[in-house]
């Protein structure tokens, strides 16, 4: 549930049998908040109190994963996506995990000035000015995290 984007093999199957254990199922970030923060409460009402196993369809239709792909193809998708991601530029990937994790807070406790000043550092980044070369010359970026 830590991942920023989770992909799955069709064949995948997943499961919290807390409720079958006579487990707790912690509260915090890594537990039921967290769980209720990526699927809702309906659906993580159904993961824990019925302890069941859920297909990688259904983890999918939940919002568990963000993707299922063929057994076959989950390596090649997984790196695809992961090339994909590193080419873009570290300070905007930075950026955009701080504000998606800001998100997760309540509106009291949010940093936003921490994130709006990660934002203007993208703008004032030699990758910024890269990009927009790039995007001139119709080439890709050779972003530096700088």
């Amino acid at each position: 549930m830590q991942a920023d984007i989770r992909v799955a093999a069709d064949d995948s199957q997943f499961a919290i049998p807390a409720a079958r254990l006579g487990l707790g199922f912690g509260f915090g970030l890594a537990g039921v908040t967290a769980l209720t923060n990526l699927v809702g409460p309906a659906s993580t009402a159904e993961i824990l109190l019925s302890a069941g196993r859920f297909p990688a369809a259904d983890a999918f239709r939940m919002g568990l994963v963000n993707r299922v792909v063929a057994a076959s193809d989950l390596r090649d998708e997984t790196m695809t996506l992961a090339r994909a991601v590193a080419q873009n530029a570290p300070l905007t990937l930075a950026a955009c995990k701080a504000a998606i994790r800001e998100t997760g807070r309540s509106p009291g406790q949010r940093d936003t000035a921490r994130v709006e000043a990660m934002i203007e550092a993208c703008f004032r980044s030699d990758d910024y000015r890269e990009g927009q070369r790039a995007f001139a010359e119709k080439r890709p970026p050779a972003f530096t995290g700088h």
